[in-house]
Parts: structure tokens; sequence; C-alpha cells
């Protein structure tokens, strides 16, 4: 398209991806939350990564070739590391098995990427060859994160509806992450790879769409729980007291203590121990001039 080399499918996501972030932005531009920007430092990236991709390389360019595919390989690099440390904030990991966290990956692959990829182009000056001997070790790498992510995600069997879509989309997310470096090994199907790595973002939209539509089902329950507090703590009704007096991590135990969930499993849904579920609860119940759980429960169901 264009006279470029971007595919139609490509620049679909691209308008896509576009809008959604725009939306995005006008939407939160009232309410900065930390999951908000998450998700538009996200949206940036995939816009990002979609232009270079798609564009990328051109013959237009006048430098060396190799300069374009550091910028393309480069800007890919950093939208999947973005995407693992979003579902690590997300889930609230910080190290996995193996001592797998953030910084190591993205070190790892810095260093795969210059020693497999930019010094063998070095020396035999062949794209294809070098690809391929970066490739083939990160496809590894992709799916052993797969892997201990998968497992690093408990299945309760009590957990909430909303707990269980969140696992199954975050699953399909990193699926198909894991999927870009060995469709790049199979061949240049350009539309395979950005379909594959689009329908990331847009699984974390669903993610956070969902994510929204459940705090605002839950919305009269939790309104009741910040109204008492504010009484309680004889302050003016404002939104932003509102939202300050309990954090966001105690309104969604807040939330799973009134769906009658054990701190056991509550713990099990956010990815916290049972005693940092039982401290937060002992915050939410002088909150709110409650006395415990019996007493929390009586007054808001």
């Amino acid at each position: 398209m264009f006279g470029t080399s971007i595919h139609w499918s490509t620049f679909f996501y691209l308008l896509l991806d576009t809008i959604l972030l725009l939306l995005t932005l006008y939407l939160s531009r009232k309410n900065r939350q930390t999951s908000h920007k998450r998700y538009i430092y996200l949206g940036f990236l995939f816009v990002a990564y979609n232009i270079t991709g798609g564009f990328l390389p051109t013959e237009n360019y006048q430098g060396p070739l190799i300069i374009q595919y550091i910028i393309t390989y480069s800007v890919a690099i950093i939208l999947c590391m973005y995407i693992i440390y979003y579902f690590f904030e997300t889930y609230n990991l910080v190290v996995l098995k193996y001592n797998l966290s953030v910084k190591n990956l993205t070190l790892l692959t810095c260093i795969l990427f210059i020693v497999l990829f930019l010094i063998p182009y070095y020396y035999n000056g062949s794209i294809s060859a070098s690809m391929y001997l970066f490739m083939m070790p990160m496809s590894i790498v992709a799916i052993a994160v797969l892997f201990i992510f998968y497992h690093s995600i408990p299945n309760a069997k009590n957990t909430s509806n909303f707990m269980l879509r969140r696992n199954k989309l975050s699953i399909i997310s990193i699926t198909c992450m894991t999927l870009l470096p060995i469709c790049v090994m199979i061949g240049n199907y350009q539309w395979v790879k950005f379909t594959i790595m689009n329908i990331v973002f847009y699984s974390i939209t669903a993610i956070e769409i969902d994510k929204y539509l459940y705090f605002l089902d839950t919305n009269t329950q939790m309104h009741e729980v910040l109204i008492l507090n504010i009484k309680h703590r004889k302050k003016s009704i404002d939104h932003k007291i509102l939202y300050s007096d309990l954090t966001r991590r105690e309104l969604e135990i807040a939330l799973s203590i009134l769906n009658n969930l054990s701190y056991k499993n509550i713990g099990r849904d956010l990815y916290i121990a049972e005693n940092t579920v039982s401290k937060h609860a002992s915050n939410i119940f002088k909150k709110t001039g409650t006395k415990n759980k019996s007493d929390f429960l009586n007054r808001f169901l």
C-alpha cells in the first residue's frame, strides 16, 4: 500500500489501534489511574510497532539497511518486554521461577540481539541468516516464559468469573506473543505476524473493558462502602476523597469479601499472600467503622 511494504491488514490494525488509543486518552483525561497509564503506554507501543514493522524496510531510505532492521526489532523487543511487564503488574508478580523477571528477560533479550543478530550480520552481511540465528533461541525463551507464566496462575475452583475471564485472556495474549519469533522464522508473512501480535492488544483491551464493567456492576456495593467511610470520618462527599480513603487494592478486597470469598481465595484471585489480605481487611474494617468481617457483611449485604 502507498508504494511501501505495508500490508492492508497491518494498516487496518494501525488505524484501529490508533482509534482505541485516542478513545482511551479522551475517556481517561480526568481519571489517570495507573492501569489506564499502562494501557495508554501499551497503545503507543502497538501503534509504533505497526508503523515501523509495516513501513520498514523501505527502499526510499538511503542509509544502511541494517539501521531499519535495528529500529523495527528494537520496537518489537520493547513492546514484548512491556507486555510482560503489564502482566507482571496485573498479577502482582515480581520474580517467577528460575529468577525470571522483567529486568532479567530484557537483559537476556538485548544480549541475544547483539550477540546473535548484530555481530553475525557484521561478519556475514546476511539479514536472513542473522535473523534465524536470533529467532531460534528467542522462540525457546518465549515458550519457556509462556510455560512458567501459565503455571504461575493458580486455577482456583472457587475463583470469580471475572478472574477466570482475565486468566484466559492473559494466556491468549502471552501465547500470541510467544508465536511471534516462530512466525518470523517461518516466513515473511506480514499479515500473519501483525494479526497475531494485535490479538495481544485486543485481548488486553478486553481485559481492561471487563475490569471496568466489573467495577461498574459492583458500583452500588462499592458506593455504600465508600459513603459510610466518609460519614464515619466526617468528611464532605467528594469523588477525590471517596477514592483516596480506600485504596484500589482495598476496594478489590472489599468487593471480594462482599462476594463471600475467603481470604485464601481472595489471595489466589489477586495473587497476594493470605496474611496480606487479612491486613488489608483490617484496614477496610477500620475505615468503614466495622468491627470484623461478620459486622462488615451484615452492614453491606
